[in-house]
């Protein structure tokens, strides 16, 4: 066993005794030593179910043969911090969770894993600390909250955000602002829409590891701590497979998962994570093997943001495994192993099946003819982008761009009434290592919809987007801002072309021109965590991680200013 090296012979007597503290005896010790690591906090109810689920995780672990070992990592809760400073936090703690269950794990040379996550970056974080890991393990997602009810009707934070947008142009009172709050979040569980964490835990299904259907059941559903048993019970059967989490990343589950994200107009923000995922697998995977994804995949579940339906609908029509027959029917998927020890096809063939339901459509009578993102590039962003397609029928837009050094400036001008049909607002300085942290606009985003501009107004933006974004919206514009990106050199009233048929980002300024005249930003954060990933980090188009690879890259070639000077 892997723990032999800190718990077998002479030597390690100390580690023992140390061990005989915590109350295992020489039976525990002999056992494998198998982590539960979760992100529970009480902060929000995005998290607030794990703890629970981590001790039925235990039980499945120990009744299975296995000792548990239970570690706890950070989350951040984005629909709480976005539009503030701490929304910096959020990509930033992807990293962290990940290097934290790396670090916990490895330094006590345990043998497998179960890891147990919730809102959105624990859930890619599971996954890069899985593959950097590759030690036998087993990923559950803790569930979709269930949606409120607002006049009869079901709401979620979504409506939330856009209600504020309502309440700035006037369309509803304090009242009714303070009600829609109250209405949307009724207990425990991640945000209910396709946004990122659900679109996240239906890419860990489609990866292969997690077990089929256990993701999709809600977070208060009675049947989810027995699915947390039942992985810790399965990471044993993991264990003595030699089962590991490499074995399952590959090409074609990349390509699944992202063709998965396309047929249900899931979050852009699986872009990112994908590649994150596929850089600590070590798997060859580049921004541009999206777009065939996308481009040849129709939309055929009817979610939200885009669509009528939350996850808990989704659950009750048949979940991940609906949407996967159907692409499977078309010939869209291909098979691939799954940490159950079943191929994908074999998981999903045996998936229960629901009665007659309204919330995953055929194949052949889709609800959008294609996926739900594209991949851009241009003068305006070299490197790639990404526009998201959902909410919009139309792909192109031209305007004049109204450019902010941030997304306060940004949103103070949407709920000033500054913004106008035709305008493109230009939000910068925003990325990976400029905002730092890639802070999602989903504040401005939703203010845009709640007055009335949704398909009238579009946005461009080096940040990224919520998975409750909807509307005309292009994120991810590599090389970013504060490294010198084209982005960088756009000035208000310059004509800027969003053009989806053409996959360009472009601009008929000659930018080039000002390239002289610009120096890059005094950095945001000097020091501490923020801080140390701006320097690290690398670039959105492979991840916006801190990967060995891509930050010795952004080191070597992208200067980085300093309270010093520039740091080449």
């Amino acid at each position: 066993m892997r723990s032999d090296v800190m718990k077998s012979g002479p030597d390690r007597a100390p580690a023992r005794a140390m061990m005989r503290a915590t109350g295992l005896d020489d039976a525990a010790i002999a056992r494998p030593l198998v982590a539960v690591v979760h992100t529970w906090s009480n902060v929000s109810p995005c998290n607030l179910n794990l703890r629970e689920l981590a001790n039925a995780a235990i039980e499945g672990v120990r009744a299975a043969g296995g000792t548990p070992i239970e570690f706890n990592t950070i989350a951040i809760t984005d629909g709480m911090a976005m539009g503030t400073p701490g929304m910096r936090a959020s990509l930033v703690s992807r990293e962290v969770i990940a290097d934290s269950i790396e670090l916990a794990v490895d330094g006590h040379s345990l043998d497998a894993m179960v890891v147990l996550c919730g809102c959105d970056k624990t859930i890619p974080a599971a996954a890069m600390a899985m593959a950097r890991l590759n030690i036998p393990a087993v990923a559950l997602y803790g569930g979709s909250i269930a949606h409120g009810t607002h006049d009869h009707h079901p709401i979620t934070i979504q409506q939330v955000f856009e209600a504020v947008g309502a309440h700035g142009a006037g369309k509803i009172d304090d009242a009714e602002l303070a009600s829609v709050e109250r209405d949307a979040c009724p207990g425990a569980g991640a945000c209910g829409g396709q946004f990122t964490a659900n679109t996240m835990a239906m890419v860990l299904t489609t990866l292969g590891l997690s077990p089929m259907g256990f993701n999709d059941i809600p977070a208060t559903h009675p049947a989810k701590p027995a699915a947390a048993r039942r992985c810790g019970e399965l990471v044993m059967e993991c264990l003595r497979a030699n089962r590991t989490p490499r074995e399952l990343l590959t090409r074609t589950s990349l390509r699944n998962a992202a063709r998965m994200v396309a047929a249900t107009a899931g979050s852009t923000n699986a872009v990112l994570h994908l590649l994150a995922i596929a850089r600590e697998a070590g798997v060859p995977w580049t921004i541009e093997d999206f777009e065939p994804a996308s481009a040849d995949t129709p939309v055929i579940a009817d979610l939200l943001p885009g669509g009528r339906y939350t996850a808990v609908e989704l659950f009750g029509a048949g979940g991940s495994a609906c949407v996967a027959r159907e692409l499977i029917a078309a010939g869209m998927l291909q098979d691939a192993p799954t940490v159950t020890g079943r191929s994908l096809f074999e998981e999903a063939a045996a998936a229960p099946r629901a009665g007659q339901q309204d919330v995953v459509h055929p194949v052949s009578a889709p609800l959008k003819p294609r996926g739900g993102y594209s991949i851009l590039y241009g003068n305006l962003a070299p490197d790639g982008c990404i526009l998201k397609l959902a909410g919009k029928t139309g792909a192109q837009f031209e305007g004049p761009a109204r450019v902010f050094e941030s997304e306060e400036a940004a949103f103070a001008a949407v709920q000033g009434g500054r913004i106008v049909k035709g305008d493109i607002l230009v939000i910068r300085n925003e990325g990976p290592a400029g905002g730092p942290g890639m802070r999602e606009m989903l504040g401005v985003t939703a203010a845009l919809i709640g007055r009335g501009l949704g398909d009238d107004v579009a946005l461009i933006t080096d940040g990224r987007f919520s998975g409750a974004t909807h509307g005309f919206m292009v994120g991810h514009i590599a090389p970013e801002a504060a490294r010198g990106g084209p982005i960088a050199l756009l000035q208000d009233g310059d004509r800027v072309v969003i053009d989806g048929e053409r996959r360009e980002l472009r601009t008929g300024v000659d930018l080039e021109s000002r390239r002289a005249g610009w120096q890059p930003p005094a950095p945001k954060v000097t020091r501490g965590a923020l801080a140390k990933y701006a320097l690290l980090v690398g670039s959105a188009s492979d991840g916006a991680t801190t990967h060995p690879d891509t930050a010795v890259q952004t080191a070597r070639h992208t200067p980085v200013k300093s309270d010093q000077g520039v740091i080449a």
